[in-house]
């Protein structure tokens, strides 16, 4: 019995020893491991403060294995000792001696341009305007400002420098930019041949950026002074400046538009039209035979979509007109192509506008028609065959407070314009010409690739949705005379043009 018990226990013994022999490699790491933490333990208290870690540290050191990697950018420095215990320095942070730690911050790219330029034109003998775009925040929360400078080309003229006077001029409905004119009066005549530079300051108070920007360059002997004269006589009467084209526009109802200004204006009057993605390869079509005589001039505005600003930034389109054509006529008109002119028939334009003539703006009452409810009189089969400002013929007489108005200004009096009028003139404005001119908005119909009539009706009132409409044929009545004047014009090349 007893020699049983000593057998099992050298078996036990042999066992234990066996084990260790086995996991030596393992309890060699171990031992080694205790042994390292046991020595940091001992030396901690005598190593300096600077460098003691807290249970924060371990954690921040955990962490940086779990999570993703940090910027390369980002670096952990401080030239003093941090009096909060519990917490990690910040980039470039650094302790005052009051023991005040100074934050840094650091900006890297660009949220918004500080000036983006569309153009620089000479609007007098010693005046320019410059049109662009620029941070709205900046404009709303910021203090910037702007210096022209004029450097004459010729090395024995001085360059001349003064203050620029800014215009936003779209009433707060910017978005990531606000349209900008930037008005440059010099105290004196600049001589014709030099640079204009545009000098756009942030007003940041510790860094007062500023960017110089070439803005205009004008070639010597390349601008005739006596353009700038009010008695002489202007290249046109009137002058169309429409806003950004966009979206899928109907070739039909911009064609309808053309043939019906072109007549309405006569011989002496242009249009500018601007695209901003909304003159597709239809659209031009239509438009080319006018271009071919010289009534229309196209611009190419697609790239103004990389700057986000109010409906394709129409504030600097229609500013960029005003002051490119400021000199060329004599009265400029603002409105959009799904609207139609109209003056009484004992009145012709002409008529009108010299009654108005003592005016430098009048705005134009608008007269709302449906875009969906036509008029079938002729019968359902003529009436889609019409064109559309024959068969939309009802006009909306639900009363409202006020309604949207276009208008037409003398532009050698005006500084800056806007989408429904001017508010940077001199000279008067006149708002009661309801009785002289009136415009026709047919909203919407000019963006529909399809038959705009979705009910027909040869009623001279109707309701539909609640609102009321009544039968007005103004526009409808001088139908055939427009196509006539079409026909006559530029000949039978737009027949086959699809809705």
């Amino acid at each position: 019995m007893v020699k049983e018990k000593e057998q099992n226990s050298n078996k036990e013994k042999k066992l234990l020893v066996s084990l260790i022999w086995n996991f030596s490699t393992e309890l060699k790491l171990i031992s080694l491991a205790l042994l390292v933490i046991l020595t940091l333990a001992t030396l901690l208290p005598f190593i300096p403060s600077q460098f003691s870690l807290s249970a924060s540290d371990f954690r921040f050191c955990i962490s940086r294995f779990s999570s993703s990697p940090a910027p390369v950018n980002t670096t952990t420095t401080t030239t003093k000792a941090s009096p909060e215990k519990n917490t990690t320095t910040a980039k470039l942070d650094r302790v005052l001696d009051n023991g005040v730690i100074k934050r840094t911050f650091t900006g890297y790219g660009s949220a918004a341009y500080n000036f983006v330029t569309m153009s620089a034109y000479r609007g007098g003998v010693n005046t320019f305007a410059v049109i662009g775009l620029s941070s709205k925040p900046l404009h709303v929360y910021g203090h910037p400002s702007y210096r022209c400078e004029w450097v004459p080309l010729d090395p024995a003229q001085d360059p001349v420098s003064t203050t620029g006077l800014k215009i936003l001029t779209d009433w707060g409905y910017g978005r990531i930019y606000t349209t900008v004119v930037v008005n440059c009066t010099f105290p004196s005549t600049t001589p014709v041949g030099g640079n204009l530079i545009l000098h756009a300051t942030t007003g940041d108070p510790d860094r007062n950026l500023t960017d110089s920007i070439p803005v205009l360059t004008e070639p010597p002997n390349s601008v005739d002074l006596t353009l700038y004269s009010s008695t002489k006589k202007k290249k046109y009467d009137y002058l169309y400046c429409g806003s950004s084209l966009y979206g899928n526009l109907s070739p039909q109802r911009v064609r309808e538009w053309i043939a019906y200004h072109a007549r309405f204006f006569g011989e002496r009057s242009h249009f500018v039209l601007h695209d901003a993605g909304g003159i597709h390869g239809e659209v031009f079509e239509v438009l080319r035979p006018w271009i071919e005589l010289g009534r229309v001039t196209v611009h190419d505005i697609r790239e103004q979509e990389r700057f986000d600003g109010y409906y394709h930034n129409q504030f600097m389109v229609v500013n960029d007109c005003l002051h490119r054509y400021r000199f060329a006529a004599k009265w400029m008109f603002f409105f959009d192509v799904d609207e139609f002119i109209y003056v009484p028939e004992k009145e012709t334009i002409s008529s009108v506008m010299e009654s108005l003539e003592e005016y430098s703006q009048f705005t134009i009452e608008q007269m709302p028609m449906s875009s969906k409810i036509c008029y079938s009189g002729d019968g359902p089969a003529r009436t889609y065959r019409s064109w559309g400002f024959e068969k939309m013929a009802y006009r909306d007489v639900k009363k409202v407070p006020r309604r949207d108005r276009k208008y037409a200004v003398q532009p050698s009096n005006v500084f800056a314009t806007g989408v429904h009028m001017s508010q940077n003139l001199q000279g008067k404005t006149y708002h009661k010409a309801e009785s002289k001119i009136r415009y026709f908005h047919y909203h919407g119909s000019i963006s529909q690739r399809r038959e705009p009539c979705r009910h027909l009706f040869n009623d001279s009132r109707v309701v539909l949705e609640n609102n009321p409409y009544v039968l007005d044929t103004t526009i409808r009545d001088v139908g055939l005379a427009v196509k006539t004047f079409e026909m006559r014009t530029i000949g039978n090349r737009l027949l086959r043009t699809r809705q």
